[in-house]
C-alpha cells in the first residue's frame, strides 16, 4: 500500500539506466559491474594487508602501495559520488548501511591527510564485500535472508529473555566466586569484573585458563556453571531453528526501490512494499 511520502522526483532515462546498472544485480550489465566493483575492492584490501607488512615501508614498496591506495580511492570516490548523482533521493541513500560503509571506504586515505595513521581504519574496506551477497545470490538466497531476517526479528523477545538469563547467571557465578576465592587468597578474583570475565570465559567452555579456582567450592562452581553453559549454548539455535522453520519464504529478487534504497521485493512486484513507488520491470538474469 502506497505511503504517504511524497512521490519521487522525476529523473533523466540515463540515470535510470545506471541505477539498473549500479544498484540492480538481477541484468547482465548490473551483475558485471558489482562483480568488477568487487574484483577492486578484493585488490583494494589486499593492498591494505600487505601495506601492513614491515618490507611495505622500504623503498620501492611504500610508492607503490601508496600510489595504488589513491588509485582505488579515487575510483570509490567517484563510484560513491556517481551513486549520489543518480539516486532520486541522496540523503537516503547516504544514510542507508550501504551508503555510510561506502563512504567509510573512502574517508581514511582523507583523515590520513589530517591524523597520522588515520589511514589504517582503511580495514574498513573489507565490509564492502557484503555487497558479494547481492552479486551471487539466486533467488532462494535472497530468500533464505528475509527468512533469517524475519526469524531474528520475530524471536528478538525471546532472546532477549535468554539474554537477560545469561546475564543473572553471570552475575551469581561472579559474586560466589568473588566471595569464596578472595577469601582464601586468590588473586585472580579480587574484584567483580574480574569474577565476571571468568564466568564469560567459562560458560562459554572457551576456558583460557589465566584465572583458576583453587577452592572446594570454587571448583563445584565452576562445574556446574561449565553445565550450565552447555545447555544454554544451544537455546538461541533452537529458537531462531524453530522461527524460521514455522516461517514462510517468499520468492524476492535483487530489484531495488529507486525511491527508498529498499532491496528484495517479490518477483511480481509492481510497487516497492515499504513507500509504494512503481518498480522497474524485471530485468533479465543474465545468468
Amino acid at each position: 500500500m502506497p505511503s504517504n511520502e511524497s512521490p519521487p522526483p522525476q529523473v533523466a532515462p540515463w540515470r535510470d539506466k545506471l541505477h539498473e546498472i549500479i544498484f540492480e544485480a538481477d541484468t547482465p550489465a548490473g551483475k558485471a559491474f558489482d562483480i568488477a566493483l568487487i574484483i577492486v575492492i578484493l585488490l583494494s584490501v589486499a593492498v591494505v594487508v600487505i601495506s601492513t607488512m614491515p618490507e611495505a615501508e622500504d623503498a620501492p614498496y611504500d610508492t607503490i602501495l601508496l600510489t595504488l591506495e589513491w588509485v582505488f580511492t579515487a575510483i570509490f570516490t567517484a563510484e560513491y559520488i556517481l551513486r549520489l548523482i543518480i539516486v532520486r533521493r541522496p540523503i537516503r541513500y547516504a544514510t542507508s548501511f550501504f551508503g555510510i560503509i561506502d563512504l567509510l571506504s573512502i574517508l581514511p586515505v582523507f583523515i590520513g591527510l589530517i591524523i597520522p595513521g588515520g589511514d589504517k581504519l582503511l580495514v574498513v574496506r573489507t565490509l564492502r564485500l557484503l555487497r558479494i551477497f547481492r552479486v551471487f545470490k539466486l533467488t532462494r538466497y535472497l530468500s533464505e535472508a528475509v527468512a533469517l531476517k524475519h526469524a531474528i526479528n520475530t524471536s528478538r523477545h525471546k532472546i532477549a529473555v535468554f539474554l537477560t538469563t545469561v546475564l543473572i547467571v553471570v552475575l551469581i557465578a561472579s559474586a560466589i566466586m568473588h566471595v569464596v576465592e578472595s577469601n582464601e587468597g586468590n588473586d585472580a578474583f579480587s574484584s567483580m569484573p574480574e569474577a565476571m570475565y571468568w564466568a564469560v570465559i567459562t560458560m562459554t567452555t572457551v576456558g583460557y585458563g589465566d584465572i583458576t579456582p583453587i577452592t572446594v567450592w570454587g571448583k563445584i562452581t565452576t562445574t556446574v556453571l561449565v553445565l550450565v553453559g552447555y545447555s544454554l549454548i544451544i537455546v538461541p539455535t533452537g529458537i531462531l531453528t524453530a522461527e524460521m522453520a514455522g516461517s514462510m519464504k517468499p520468492h524476492v529478487n535483487t530489484r531495488c526501490c529507486s525511491s527508498c534504497m529498499l532491496e528484495g521485493h517479490q518477483l511480481d512486484a509492481i510497487y516497492c512494499r515499504r513507500c509504494g513507488a512503481q518498480l522497474e520491470p524485471n530485468g533479465s538474469d543474465g545468468g
